[in-house]
Parts: C-alpha cells; structure tokens; sequence
C-alpha cells in the first residue's frame, strides 16, 4: 500500500542505518513523463560504449553489459534516499582515457582500471562513513582545484578535435550538432525566446537529446555515417563473456605498483566529484526554495558511501571508464524544474528521479532505440565531451580567486593533457609552493568579482 507524504515532511522511507529505502509506487509515486523522458535519454549513456571499444578492446555487446550494470547501479541512489539523477563523472572521464592508456592495451590496462576505480570507491566510501569529505577537500588549494577541472575540460576538447579525434572523422556532423548544442544550452538569446514559447521550453529540457536525434539524420546524408537498421526485439549483452574475459578473476588482480601508480588520478577524479555533490546540494535546495510542501534530504555523506560502493562494485563485475558518479547535472536540472512546477507536476523529488533513471534502465534493452542511435554513438560521446569541456574551463576558471591562482591553473591544467594526472598535480603542488607561500591576503594583486553573474577581474589597491 502507497504512503502518503504530508505537506512539509519528508518523503517516506524505511530507515536502513545510514540509508532511507524507498520503493517506487510505495514511497513515491511513479512520474511517467520522467520515466519517458529516460527512455530517450539512454542515447546517451549509450555513447560510453565507443569509448570501452577503443580504450579497452570490448566488443560491442560486452560494452552494453557494463552500461546495464551501470543503469542498475543508478537506481541505488532513490532506493537508498539520495534524490537525485546520478550519472558519469564526465569532467574526469578525459583524464582517465590519459591514464589508462599509459598503459598497453589488454590485460595489464584492465588491471589498472581496476586499481583505479577500485581505490577510488574505497576512498570515497571512507570518506562517506567517517564524514571528513569537506574537511579534505578544503586543504586543496583553489589553484589546484582549478587546474584539475580546467586540465579535464581541455582535456574533453582534445578528445574531438586533437590528433585521431572524433572529428577527424565526423566533421559536419560534430560542427552542425556541436553548434546547435551549444545554442540550445549556453546562448542567452535562446533562452529569452524560450520564455515566451513553450515548444521551446520542452526542447530545452531534453538537454542534448536534440542534438542526438539531429545527428541520426545528419551523419547519413552527409556520407559520414550509414543509415541507422532498425530492429525490434530486447538487446543482447554479454554478460558472461564480460565476467569470463574483463574482469580481476580473468586478467588477474592489480599489483600494488598499479594502486601506487592510481594515487593522483583518484585525487584528481574526487576533486571532481566533490565539486559535483555541491553542485547537487544547490540545485536541490533551490528547487526546495519553491517547494516547501516537501523536506528534501540531501546528504554528502550518504551520498559518498552510494557512489563509493558502486564504484567499488563495478570494478569488480565490470571496470568502466565512464567511473560511478555522484550526479547527472544536465537531467537534474530537468527534473528540478519540472519539480518546481508543482505537487501536480511532479510530486516528489525522488519520483521525478527515480523514474527517470528507470526509464534509461529500460531502453538500454529496446532494440528500436539502441540500434537507432547505435550509428552516431561516437558523435553523441563528441557532443557530451564538448559540452563537459565548456562548462569545466568555466568552472575552473571560477575557482580561481586571484590572478596567480589563474596562472597556476592554466600551466597545472595544460600539463595534465600534455602528461597525465600525476605530472599535473606535482607542477601544481610546486607552483603553489613557490608562488602563494608566504603570500599575505591583503597582497594579493588581483581577486576576482562576481557581479550579477558576470565575471570581471579589479585591481586590489
């Protein structure tokens, strides 16, 4: 039997420890048009499968296994009371591709990738049970943070346009999608015409899925792809031939040197994480600023020990270079705003993401949808790496407080694409020690000013 939630309280839940268990159509109500919404936006997720095909030698129905575990593991986050769209840590996919492929293709790179996701999850969920995920994250210098997220968002970019990119083979298809990407998310024209017609307030809020479906007709008639063969039917990953060929039991378990080795990029990577639960927390409590007929409960916490056990997880039944992150933040704000629209809308928090994230769960095993966008997945992972790019060289460039930090961050960030995480974070430790130690905060020479969201640099007198 459904429980009703009362005006101002929580949503309700079976109390698990740490945990709150919520089940849909018991604790929440099921919001179908979250749930279609999803069924669409597995495109998406989909792209990851190129990036195992390339970086670790998958086949394609091997990949699609380890995106099913993913869509399984996303459906955690509301069954254990954290409301939100949980998704990759984009920014740090572009360091990882890096890393990983320091490493010769085959078992030896499978084993670093376990290593690698393996110790972050650790990391994370320790952090999750003791509670000191701020406290770490705030002896990081500024510049520091912003060479990593600003090093990730070039990073991203390289990955379409430097030397056998993705754009090296689909050219008008990046430039024509990438283009009306960015129009549709980031231009202030768009989003004033938006205001005034609401067939443009629902292709904005299918984030790129737009620019996806644009693809699927572009790609082919300019040659770059072939037509998409549709079929019906359920979809066939291999789970078996993953577990008897991919994983630690089949390759071999890491060596210590390897999990030595994957220190800096699971520093670099939960410096982005972090940033990506705070990303959640403000949209969640702007979105409880219009909603106060509902106590939204975000907790960082809870949120590492998720996150941190998934990971843990994945890198035993299936090592993935997307990683397990804490926050979608493209669909979050989708279903923030529709939340926004009211208790009719949508009428709570954890349905609105629950059912979306069962809906890509879904379409990962519909045939019509995968082999529709199956063409274009190189073109989708493109356009998601642009956009991560964009916002990511933004961020980081706002992390920086003074122009020094700006300095460190831009030097720190180019030696990460150039030679990896653990030559970026040693340039950035050295250049914060001979620059800002010993720096008086009344001598710093430049700080940076937010005004009515635009960003100026003033002289400090």
């Amino acid at each position: 039997m459904a429980h009703k939630r009362e005006y101002g309280k929580e949503c309700p839940y079976i109390p698990a420890g740490p945990f709150k268990i919520r089940v849909p159509g018991v604790h929440y109500r099921f919001e179908i048009a979250d749930y279609v919404q999803g069924l669409l936006m597995c495109a998406v997720c989909l792209s990851a499968i190129p990036m195992l095909q390339q970086y670790l030698g998958m086949p394609f129905e091997v990949a699609l296994a380890i995106v099913i575990l993913n869509g399984i593991l996303y459906c955690t986050h509301v069954l254990l009371g954290d409301p939100v769209v949980p998704g990759w840590v984009t920014p740090a996919i572009p360091l990882l591709m890096l890393y990983v492929s320091e490493f010769p293709m085959g078992p030896e790179r499978v084993q670093a990738l376990i290593a690698f996701e393996l110790s972050l999850g650790i990391f994370a969920a320790l952090l999750g049970i003791t509670g000191l995920g701020k406290k770490i994250i705030t002896l990081i210098p500024n510049c520091m943070q912003a060479g990593i997220i600003m090093g990730a968002g070039i990073a991203a970019v390289n990955t379409v346009f430097g030397k056998q990119g993705y754009f090296e083979k689909y050219p008008w298809s990046i430039t024509i999608c990438i283009g009306l990407a960015f129009w549709l998310l980031f231009s202030n024209y768009f989003k004033s015409l938006r205001n005034k017609n609401k067939v443009l307030q629902v292709i904005s809020n299918l984030g790129i899925l737009p620019c996806i479906l644009l693809a699927v007709l572009v790609a082919p008639l300019v040659g770059e792809t072939m037509w998409p063969s549709i079929k019906w039917g359920f979809s066939n990953p291999s789970f078996g031939e993953l577990w008897s060929h991919w994983t630690f039991w089949s390759v071999g378990f890491p060596s210590v040197k390897m999990f030595v080795q994957a220190i800096p990029m699971v520093f670099s990577a939960y410096v982005i994480l972090f940033g990506e639960m705070i990303q959640a927390q403000a949209l969640l409590e702007d979105a409880g600023k219009v909603r106060p007929d509902e106590l939204v409960d975000y907790n960082p916490n809870r949120s590492h020990l998720i996150f941190g056990l998934r990971n843990c997880l994945m890198s035993i039944i299936g090592p993935d270079i997307t990683m397990c992150g804490p926050l979608w933040a493209a669909m979050q704000v989708v279903v923030c705003d529709r939340y926004k629209h009211g208790r009719k809308a949508m009428d709570s928090i954890n349905g609105g993401a629950g059912s979306f994230r069962f809906g890509t769960l879904t379409g990962y095993f519909l045939m019509p949808i995968v082999t529709l966008v199956t063409p274009i997945l190189n073109i989708a992972l493109a356009l998601t790496m642009m956009v991560q790019g964009y916002v990511s060289v933004r961020i980081g460039i706002l992390k920086a407080r003074t122009i020094n930090d700006l300095g460190i961050a831009g030097v720190m960030a180019a030696v990460i694409v150039a030679r990896g995480a653990a030559w970026g974070l040693a340039v950035g430790i050295v250049l914060s020690l001979l620059v800002l130690l010993g720096n008086k905060k009344n001598l710093d020479v430049n700080i940076f000013v937010r005004e009515d969201k635009k960003t100026e640099v003033k002289e400090e007198v």
